[in-house]
């Protein structure tokens, strides 16, 4: 560290403390605010910040990826571009033990330094992140198969402001109880009692993070900084599919943290080679107190049940359900649903999955449209959107996994196949794996179908014997699968009361009649809660106040004072 650095590396809360208060601002408001743009337009980063990002990125193509920590025993290297492109990034593989004991060592001084030092070095190493948001998108893009300008904003620019949403309200939750207070008791004619109190912010112990391959970035990041921030040291398990942003992270992070004289160990890696299985053997380790987790429910389930030692915070699957009772603007539902389906081919835990229509159809601004017609309505939208390959990539991006290919086929079968899905070529890269949605018909009683969740791009349209059958249908299976969206199109104000009265009891997060430029398949940081922790779906929600204070305890010591 050059004596240049020191000086403005120890006072990081201050250097970045608009930032802190506009999202302090924001979470409290929850009006729509970001700090990290989302345009990769070079009029907002610079000419040359896509090309820079572009050459940071190739130059961790076959190449050891420079990560020095505790441990080290190997090199791994488990990636598989969707995109085709041969990646063969070595990441160091290292012995879990050595960096448990690292990150406990280093955790004393690390909770001694308190909310504010730590709350800065976390909005450092954000703005560090920031600064390499190129790289961090190509590195996305290539790893769970975005197209490039999702990856930029999910796994850029929206992944920061979670982040910082989850730094502020973990900063916000440490300062609620002051650091030190005086008491005094009145005690009849006699002196009164004094005390003097002190009460600080005590972390759980080691923290895993367990990545998924589809949103390394946006899904990891809120756990991560949300546990760095309140004390933890944090150990990261990245999806074998997807290490290189992750490693980024954390080569990041222990930059800042050597830099403002912490210790480096507060963060690592943990790459491993694929079906190596230490998530399972760090989350069950009783160091480790903190969990977090995207991904199957099978393996949620499963941490949840098995590290019982740690307080586990859980994203899985659901079936996020779509209920068509009327609408004022047909054409833009269509759309508006098309978009939702298409959008990274259906791999995102938001995506619509089964939509139920009335079998005698619907009222619509066109007229009534018959069961038949508002199915074709969706399909010809899909279609329309995915019409020429070039543009249709764009949207869909790649197939993450062999897996998704499979459930596709599977599907077919299920039912009536209104819309295949095809094979998109992409014209930059030739060996990536693109998929149009498959939109099938099923029958009413095809529940053990539509009722189970089919990641990837796949939807079902069910026909129902009226609204009030499609709601307890929304009901059963979000009770018993879980959902993290839910959609209703009506323009009956009673229908919709019914629905909301629905999702509050069943605990899934709700949208109405969207027609226009937000789908359902976003969440929007500061404002909008991603998950609720109140279905299967999910035990955890971005980012409310348990996600945060459950990370930490208050510790208090107290003498007798004579201060007055």
């Amino acid at each position: 560290m050059t004596q240049a650095t020191a000086p403005a590396i120890n006072d990081l809360t201050a250097r970045h403390r608009e930032r802190l208060d506009g999202a302090l601002t924001a979470l409290a408001t929850r009006d729509y605010w970001s700090a990290f743009p989302e345009s990769p337009s070079p009029r907002v980063y610079g000419e040359t910040a896509a090309a820079d990002g572009d050459k940071a990125f190739r130059a961790h193509l076959d190449a050891d990826f420079p990560l020095d920590q505790p441990g080290t025993n190997g090199r791994v290297a488990p990636e598989r571009s969707p995109y085709g492109v041969e990646l063969n990034i070595r990441y160091p593989h290292a012995d879990p033990q050595a960096l448990l004991r690292a990150a406990l060592d280093a955790l004393p001084a690390w909770r001694d330094a308190g909310p504010d030092e730590r709350v800065g070095v976390c909005l450092e190493i954000l703005d560090r992140l920031h600064q390499r948001v190129f790289e961090l998108a190509y590195a996305v893009q290539f790893t769970t198969g975005q197209a490039f300008v999702m990856a930029f904003q999910a796994g850029g620019a929206h992944a920061l402001d979670r982040a910082l949403e989850a730094i502020a309200a973990a900063y916000r939750a440490m300062t609620d109880v002051p650091r030190n207070a005086h008491w005094t008791k009145p005690a009849g004619k006699g002196d009164p009692l004094r005390m003097t109190k002190t009460f600080q912010v005590v972390p759980r112990g080691v923290a895993l993070v367990v990545g998924c391959n589809t949103f390394p970035t946006w899904n990891s990041w809120p756990g991560l900084f949300a546990s760095l921030a309140t004390g933890n040291p944090v150990i990261v398990k990245p999806h074998p599919g997807a290490v290189l942003p992750l490693a980024i992270t954390v080569a990041v992070a222990r930059e800042v943290l050597a830099e403002a004289g912490h210790s480096p160990d507060l963060v690592a890696l943990t790459a491993e080679d694929r079906g190596e299985g230490l998530a399972s053997v760090l989350a069950t380790d009783p160091r480790v107190r903190l969990v977090d987790y995207t991904g199957s429910t099978e393996y949620g389930d499963w941490l949840e049940a098995h590290a019982r030692q740690a307080t586990v915070f859980t994203e899985k699957a659901g079936v996020n359900t779509v209920l068509v009772d009327s609408t004022d603007d047909f054409a833009g539902m269509c759309r508006n649903l098309a978009f939702s389906l298409t959008l990274y081919s259906g791999q995102m835990c938001t995506t619509p999955q089964t939509i139920l229509v009335p079998a005698g159809g619907i009222a619509t601004d066109a007229g009534h449209k018959t069961f038949e017609e508002v199915s074709r309505g969706v399909a010809d939208a899909v279609a329309a959107l995915t019409a020429d390959d070039a543009r249709a990539v764009e949207l869909t991006g790649a197939i993450v996994n062999d897996a998704v290919l499979e459930r596709v086929n599977s599907a077919r079968s299920l039912g009536t196949v209104l819309l295949d899905s095809r094979v998109l070529h992409h014209p930059n890269f030739a060996d990536a794996v693109a998929r149009t949605p498959l939109v099938v018909l099923l029958d009413a009683d095809a529940e053990a179908a539509y009722g189970a969740e089919w990641f990837g791009p796949i939807a079902f349209i069910v026909p129902t014997v009226d609204t009030a059958r499609s709601i307890a249908i929304l009901r059963d299976i979000t009770s018993a699968k879980g959902a993290l969206t839910s959609l209703v199109y009506s323009t009956d104000n009673k229908v919709i009361d019914e629905v909301t009265r629905a999702a509050l009891d069943v605990g899934v997060h709700l949208s109405i009649n969207l027609t226009g430029g937000v789908f359902v398949n976003q969440s929007a940081a500061f404002s909008d809660f991603h998950a609720t922790g109140a279905n299967p779906a999910a035990n955890a929600s971005l980012t409310d106040g348990a996600f945060v204070t459950n990370r930490f305890r208050i510790v208090q010591s107290r003498s007798h004072s004579t201060t007055p």
